[in-house]
């Protein structure tokens, strides 16, 4: 076994600051925002997840 592919044995993820689409808050996030897709903070993305049943 040993290795496993993806490099999650690095420890903490990179994170990167965006600025939440919704209530337009700071936050980060752990992928690189390309900027062609909006990207929400933690309370916006579930409220939205939640929403979309």
């Amino acid at each position: 076994m040993g290795y496993q592919g993806g490099g999650f044995d690095r420890g903490p993820r990179e994170m990167h600051k965006a600025t939440c689409a919704d209530c337009k808050k700071e936050c980060e996030v752990p992928f690189k925002p390309s900027g062609d897709r909006p990207v929400y903070c933690k309370e916006c993305f579930s409220k939205r997840k939640n929403e979309g049943r």
